[in-house]
This record gives C-alpha cells, structure tokens and sequence, in this order.
C-alpha cells in the first residue's frame, strides 16, 4: 500500500494564524503525550510512523510550504509539490502519476489518500493498513471510503449514507452522501446507518488511472504537471467519488475529528489562552490565540474565538466560525509571517508610495538558527540594509565572507550576490526599498554555506 498524505491547503479556515505559506497543518496548537506543542502535520506523520506506513508515504504539497515541510517532519519525507491549488482532484491525479512514472508502483498497487487535518487514534491507522486492501480486493470495488461512526448528529460533518439492504459486516456498500445535514436529518440519517465522511480514499492505482484516459490526461508526471493549470479546479469528491459505482466503506469506531475549522480545533485545545493575554472569569466557551507580543485582554464574551497574529485579527463566534473563508479571501495582503527552513520572519512595516516615482519600504525582522544559513542570492528590484540585534554570524558579499555581531549596520545594494550565516542564533531588522518588493524577486545561486564558501575562498 503507498499513502498520499494531501497537505496543500491554503491556510484560510484558520486565518489570521495562517496564510499561505503557513497552513493550518502547520500550527502548533495541540500538545502531544508529553504535553509538547504538535502541530497536525507532525501528529498524523508521528501515527504513519507508528503504523509503519510513513516510508510508503508521500506528501502532496503547495510550493511556499515545502521548506515547513522539510522542517517539521523528519526523515526528509518525499513530497509531490503543486505548482499551484487547484483543489484536491489536481493534487491526487499529480500524487497518482507520480508514483506510476517515478517510483514505477504496479498499476494493481493499493493507493490510500488521507487528510492532514483529521484527530484520530491509532486504531484508525491499522484499519487502513490491515483492512482496506483485503476488503478492496475481495470486493471488486473501485473505490473504499472510511466512515468514523457518529457519537452526535453532528451537522458540521459530510455523512456516508450506505445501502439499505447492506449486510452488517466489517464494510457497507455506498448508496450516496449527505454533506452538512441539519440536525433532524442527520438524526434520521444515523439511524439508517449513516456515517461520517473522515475524507479517506482506497483505489488500486489502475482505477485512476483509467480515469486520467476517460479525460484526457496524460498519465505520465512530468506531462501532467507541464499542463496542472489546466487540470479541473475540483475536489475529487465531486470529480470522481460521486460519479463512481461500486462503492464500499468501513466504519471506524474510535474517535474522528475534523480540525480544519476554529469551533474544532478549539475542542482539542488543552487551554484556553495561548500566548500574551488574560480573560475574565465570566468567558465561558472562549478561547484566546494570540502570537503577538502586545497583550489581548478579552471580557464578557461567551462560545467566540479571538486569534491574533501578524497577519490580523479574528474576533468570531464559534459556530460562525465555519464561515471564515469567504471573508479571508476579500483580504488581500502578503503573508505577514512566515517560516523558513532557517527560521522565521515577521513583517514589522509595509508602505506604497507614488512620489516622486513609485517605490515601497518593508521593513521585518528575522530570525536565523544557529547552523543555518539564507542562499547566496542577488535582488534585481530592491536594496536592503540589515542591522543586527542579536547574536553573531558571518556575512558573505559579493564574494568575500567577514564576521559580523550585535550592532554591525549591513549594506546590500540590488544586483549584489550575498548570504548571511547564523553562528549563534541571529536577528536582524531587515530595511528594503525598491520599485517591487515580492518575494519572488530573488535569484538563487548556492543554498549550501559550504558551496558559498568554497565560491567566495575560490
């Protein structure tokens, strides 16, 4: 069996604390058995390891997220990245052909496709490793689905309707799907024997396979991600599981969660303010987030969350919460904080001008771990001047390496090759100003310090 771990969201159901570059997958907001932060990503990848199916994983992956990728998992997981989101039909087919041209897995192989965002036990995991591929393969089925059983009619949950006449064995046939009932329906839909959608989809290689040719695609990975922008921008619910007969599912009966939504997430939370803030006694059902130094002091209110980062503020009602994503999409700004497999930085000041011609000033501030270094790189559209706060590094320009500490005022005008490395770990206020200040406007010569020393000694 080879796994798809899909990690390619983009960050807006759990806006401000993530953007684009940061996803919620990556937010360290649960704890693991010894009380340490976890972020979902490690969780899930810590139960593929337990289950002994992290080697047979691979990750499907946005591009600005696989530096966090590299620096949350370990064992330097292998990652499918899209050029771009076209929703999770575009990063399954891309996964799928990958492991047929690349890693030349049978066509009859068993491929599970499993979300990030999900809470759930162990139990879960052994029942994909153990159960899916018999119940596949005995049944003829083209597609296997997970269905955690219900302990509420919930009405935040897609559900898995199952055939009437099915026999009560370890699977059910699908008769259909119910996304997000109202309560009196999903009650009447439990007692049929409805189960939760937990997102999971089994299929022999094949079978996709044979749905790439129906629609004219190439089943080759390096034609198919040529040509992603022109893949259906859509799930593959709606692009394959719904348009599919011969349907099974097992249920699960440990416990299932979706934490993709704040009223979700904060059910699994074990405190209820993080970072600098206080609230009064009479919050009931409330929790505070704040990354920001400045303390948040919130009062009176009941069943909300209040979130805070570089990138904003949230203040929502629990159950509205759900709907977050159509407000964060009219936001239009850069992320405001991101991490890099070098550390992180926070977005301090961002301003346009037009006169006397237009030009911007951004100004952030950085923090580079010991050992790490940024790539030898040169900027075309900007200059910057660094200034160093706190710690000791060597500085590589144009060239030349030198020793630099706390105080030191660096100079680095466009077009000039330069690198910084970390000796201890190092903060910077960072200064640009330029015509176009994107992240984007970078050219990248060597990433590793000891290729820059080697270029600069030479």
């Amino acid at each position: 069996m080879k796994i798809i771990l899909l990690s390619g969201g983009s960050g807006q159901r759990l806006w401000p604390l993530s953007n684009e570059a940061r996803a919620k997958q990556f937010l360290k907001v649960l704890t693991d058995a010894q009380g340490q932060p976890e972020s979902m990503i490690q969780r899930v990848w810590r139960q593929l390891k337990t289950a002994g199916l992290a080697d047979d994983t691979v990750v499907a992956v946005g591009c600005p997220q696989v530096a966090m990728i590299h620096k949350q998992l370990d064992g330097n997981p292998k990652t499918v990245v899209e050029p771009e989101q076209r929703d999770t039909f575009a990063a399954i087919v891309l996964s799928a052909a990958y492991l047929y041209t690349m890693e030349k897995v049978p066509v009859d192989e068993i491929i599970a496709v499993l979300p990030i965002d999900a809470l759930t036990q162990g139990e879960f995991f052994t029942l994909i490793r153990e159960k899916a591929e018999p119940v596949l393969r005995s049944t003829g089925a083209n597609l296997l689905l997970i269905g955690a059983e219900p302990d509420s009619p919930s009405e935040k949950y897609g559900y898995i309707v199952p055939e009437e006449n099915s026999e009560p064995k370890d699977y059910r046939y699908v008769a259909r799907f119910k996304e997000k009932p109202q309560r009196a329906e999903a009650l009447a839909l439990i007692e049929k024997g409805a189960l939760w959608n937990c997102g999971v989809f089994c299929f022999q290689l094949k079978f996709l396979l044979s749905k790439l040719k129906e629609l004219g695609l190439p089943a080759d990975y390096s034609a198919l991600l040529a040509g992603y922008t022109a893949l259906p921008k859509q799930s593959f619910d709606y692009a394959v599981v719904e348009k599919t007969e011969h349907r099974v599912v097992l249920p699960y009966a440990g416990k299932w969660k979706d934490l993709g939504t704040w009223n979700t997430l904060t059910e699994e939370m074990t405190q209820a303010v993080w970072g600098n803030g206080m609230m009064s006694g009479d919050c009931r059902n409330t929790h505070l987030i704040n990354e920001l130094d400045t303390p948040v002091l919130v009062q009176g209110i009941n069943n909300a969350v209040v979130a805070v980062s570089p990138d904003g503020v949230l203040v929502t009602d629990k159950q509205a919460s759900t709907q977050i994503k159509g407000l964060v999409a009219r936001v239009q700004q850069r992320p405001m904080y991101e991490e890099r497999f070098w550390g992180w930085y926070k977005v301090l000041e961002h301003a346009r001008y037009s006169e006397p011609q237009p030009y911007e000033i951004l100004v952030k501030r950085l923090k580079i771990e010991a050992g790490k270094n940024l790539s030898y790189q040169k900027h075309h559209l900007r200059d910057e001047t660094w200034i160093i706060i706190r710690g000791e590094g060597e500085f590589a320009l144009e060239g030349r390496i030198s020793k630099i500490q706390t105080g030191d005022v660096l100079k680095v005008p466009r077009g000039v090759a330069h690198s910084i490395r970390a000796i201890t770990d190092l903060e910077i206020v960072e200064s640009q100003s330029g015509s176009l200040l994107v992240e984007e406007d970078i050219e990248r010569l060597f990433l590793d310090w000891s290729d820059i020393q080697a270029f600069c000694r030479g």
